[in-house]
């Protein structure tokens, strides 16, 4: 058996009642979610019982997001199963250095409620829209993107899947032509263009934050969205750049496969990093953790496949 890694999902498949259990069976994961209910009230009922309109507005899910992704991977390393590295998708990356010590949990949950405030109003600048194009190469997907002058590849996420960031008046002609080229274009639960030059304002915005927080070197390797490789040097440098920069996911597991890796641990809500992982690497073991159940039958195959 190669390495294991933990990769921390993003938005998009939030809904009410994540984490609950996980908050109601385990110490480590109350008081995570209890110091973050002390800095942000509300956010636990917004997680447990809130709508899915609620949690679709960016300064709410991602927040939110951050504690259901970070709860399995403190549940799960508490039990034995520990990582030798770890990467996030897009707002998964927070967790994913905050878990690798870059900084302090609730310190990294502030840094969250942060970039969700400042990429929701952004969102509120703008109206605009993402999309996941399936059964098309990705030359095709750009070549399209160009007849547009504002529809831009963001997510490079498997083989046959790019998601796009488009202004929301463009997006109708453009589900038109990528299905007259055999594609499909599937709209996605996230209220902005993320990772585009729409988030430009909201990027400069955020280095200023970051530029304040004080981070220290990762005790794991961490991979970045935007360059596929481990962080070096100052944090605040490179995820500066995630927030208006594509996410390069299909390029940094193959990276990560490259260093040694064939255990991947998706840590939070859904199995969206899961099912694209076993896309890009069909020989990989793959797992998904986001309840506490989840977590016990991660463990005992992982110890399984360790034993084996």
């Amino acid at each position: 058996m190669g390495k294991i890694a933990f990769v921390f999902s993003g938005q998009g498949a939030q809904h009410p009642g994540m984490g609950e259990d996980l908050y109601n069976g385990n110490g480590l994961v109350r008081a995570l979610f209890d110091g973050a209910e002390a800095r942000r009230p509300g956010t636990l009922s917004q997680m447990f019982s809130g709508s899915a309109e609620t949690l679709r507005e960016t300064e709410n899910t991602q927040p939110c997001l951050y504690l259901a992704d970070l709860a399995p991977a403190l549940v799960l390393s508490e039990a034995g199963v520990v990582p030798a590295g770890a990467a996030g998708f897009s707002l998964g990356e927070l967790p994913a250095l905050a878990f690798a010590g870059a900084l302090g949990h609730i310190d990294g949950f502030s840094l969250t409620c942060r970039r969700g405030a400042i990429m929701g109003e952004a969102t509120r600048e703008r109206n605009t829209a993402m999309a996941a194009v399936v059964k098309l190469e990705n030359s095709a997907v750009e070549e399209v993107c160009r007849e547009f002058a504002e529809v831009y590849p963001v997510n490079y996420n498997s083989p046959g899947q790019l998601v796009v960031a488009g202004a929301a008046e463009a997006m109708p002609e453009f589900y038109e032509k990528i299905k007259a080229r055999g594609g499909r274009a599937i709209p996605l639960a996230v209220a902005g263009g993320f990772h585009s030059p729409f988030m430009d304002g909201a990027a400069a915005r955020f280095a200023d934050v970051l530029a304040k927080t004080e981070f220290a070197a990762p005790d794991i390797p961490v991979y970045a969205n935007c360059t596929a490789e481990p962080y070096e040097g100052p944090v605040e440098k490179t995820l500066s750049r995630q927030m208006n920069y594509p996410v390069l996911w299909e390029k940094t597991v193959r990276k990560m496969a490259a260093d040694g890796f064939d255990t991947f641990i998706e840590t939070g809500v859904g199995v969206t990093l899961s099912k694209l992982i076993s896309k890009i690497l069909p020989e990989a073991k793959v797992y998904s953790a986001e309840t506490a159940e989840d977590c016990r039958r991660v463990v005992g195959e992982v110890r399984q496949h360790v034993s084996a």
